[in-house]
């Protein structure tokens, strides 16, 4: 959760009206995919350095500014800019147009994701880096992209968003009803997705083919996509979205089994497995080192516990809560389903009590009994309680510095005892110490040889992270279950 982050406020009230069914989907939401220039110039083949390119357009900038913003700007790494820059090079070459100009952007998040824009801005998160295996791996999803621009996919995608802009600007001016609001969005939303959807299996048959062209592996591409299928699945094994409008339900990318199999056929056409270039063992060396997860500028989750070094605050989830941190908020969802949590921070003017704003309008239907001051950890705050059709809410908000921190508890069956526990939770929030922000520090991936006598399970067992070790090493190391590592194989853990 990034400074100043708002979840839709407006930075002078704060105020968020979301009807409470859409705000719990929200909750539960816990659980294609420096400068912010990589290469400064635009990558061309052919030629010993790289050509110069115009000024970007100010439309290009100001978006280039904006995707910076929501991914926590970009990660310096050296040697993963020129490993990243050196494919997309060698994919430019042997594509059907040679002509076009990239420029690349390493983004310092560890969502799983790469993108185009029709300018020819490629977009690529070390959290997508860490998840491939080898150079034709990260080969397949950059000439995917590639293809996006090439088939003009960008452009076209670009044109369906300003109309989808177009209609929720009606529905919110024209229609007073939020809920039925919602839905007149989301069918805009899935009229996009729709749309989106063939140009993801042309993307990948396009790609496959500059893949392959290039030298690579051209089954690089049904690799990944199976790694990035397990991932998405472990991410999502939580509770399902109780509202079928919730964002996951309108993806623009189709189910990943489908594309898998898409690429599967694609790559027959091209050859046999192994037939092109993977080199496992350099690509590990240059991802070796790497900031895994969550940076410390944007906070970070430690179990139950998340850390925030830059705001200077830290709290602890009620037992049996899973975190994530997003560029929005904290969300925190119990396994079960039945218990869910947000934090943003919002700024609420110094003149408005907590208790005045608890009552603003921030959440519909709170409960005006319920609304009381408190102080936490020294800081003033203000709760309540509302309630919705199927769930009920506890909320709080606390005064911390220039800023207001809002936590939202959501149960399906509210009892004392589980209000009691948010507000243990809440109780929690407090300033952290100088040392212990010094002592905040990200996880990192560690390439690591495999040993004779190491298995699986041991190497899982070192992994620094708080839950399924094992399913997330083999995830990350692109292991099927069943497979084995053999001594002298390199291999990924994560490490504080």
């Amino acid at each position: 959760m990034g400074p100043g982050s708002s979840a839709g406020t407006t930075a002078s009230t704060g105020r968020w009206t979301p009807h409470l069914a859409m705000l719990a989907a929200v909750l539960l939401l816990a659980g294609c995919a420096g400068t912010g220039m990589l290469d400064k110039q635009a990558v061309q083949p052919d030629a010993k350095k790289p050509a110069a390119v115009t000024e970007i357009d100010p439309a290009t900038q100001r978006e280039h500014e904006r995707i910076l913003a929501a991914y926590n700007g970009a990660y310096d790494d050296p040697r993963i800019e020129a490993m990243v820059s050196q494919t997309v090079e060698k994919l430019v070459a042997a594509s059907d147009r040679p002509d076009l100009h990239y420029r690349i952007t390493l983004l310092n998040s560890p969502v799983v994701n790469a993108f185009a824009l029709p300018s020819g801005q490629l977009y690529v998160t070390r959290g997508l880096v860490a998840l491939a295996n080898d150079s034709s791996e990260l080969a397949s999803v950059m000439a995917h992209e590639m293809a996006h621009v090439v088939a003009h996919h960008a452009e076209m995608r670009e044109d369906r968003v300003k109309q989808v802009a177009l209609v929720s600007r009606m529905v919110n001016g024209v229609l007073s009803d939020p809920e039925v609001g919602a839905l007149a969005l989301a069918k805009s939303k899935i009229a996009l997705a729709s749309f989106s959807r063939a140009q993801e299996f042309e993307a990948d048959g396009i790609g496959v083919g500059i893949a392959a062209k290039a030298g690579y592996d051209a089954y690089g591409a049904s690799r990944f996509l199976t790694s990035l299928g397990r991932d998405s699945e472990l991410r999502q094994s939580g509770p399902a979205n109780i509202d079928p409008r919730a964002p996951d339900f309108l993806s623009s990318h189709p189910a990943t089994p489908e594309r898998v199999k898409n690429a599967q056929a694609s790559a027959r056409q091209l050859g046999s497995p192994g037939g092109g270039e993977r080199d496992r063992n350099a690509y590990l060396s240059s991802v070796d080192g790497m900031v895994y997860g969550d940076d410390p500028s944007e906070g970070l989750v430690r179990g139950r516990h998340f850390l925030h070094p830059r705001l200077g605050f830290t709290f602890v989830a009620p037992d049996g809560f899973t975190l994530d941190n997003t560029a929005q908020a904290i969300l925190g969802v119990k396994e079960g389903g039945g218990e869910a949590l947000r934090l943003d921070v919002v700024r609420v003017p110094n003149e408005q009590s907590l208790t005045d704003y608890v009552n603003s309008g921030w959440i519909e239907n709170v409960d005006q009994k319920s609304i009381e001051t408190a102080t936490i950890s020294g800081f003033p705050a203000a709760t309540a309680a509302a309630k919705g059709d199927q769930w009920s809410f506890r909320l709080f908000a606390v005064r911390f510095g220039s800023d207001v921190y809002r936590f939202i508890f959501a149960a399906k069956h509210m009892t004392p005892e589980i209000d009691r526990a948010f507000r243990d939770s809440v109780a929690t929030f407090r300033r952290m110490s100088l040392a212990e922000s010094k002592a905040a520090r990200p996880l990192r991936l560690r390439v690591v040889t495999v040993g004779a006598g190491d298995t699986v399970e041991q190497l899982a067992s070192r992994m620094a992270v708080s839950d399924r070790k094992l399913e997330r090493f083999r995830i990350l190391n692109g292991l099927e279950p069943g497979d084995r590592l053999n001594p002298g194989d390199l291999a990924k853990i994560v490490v504080e």
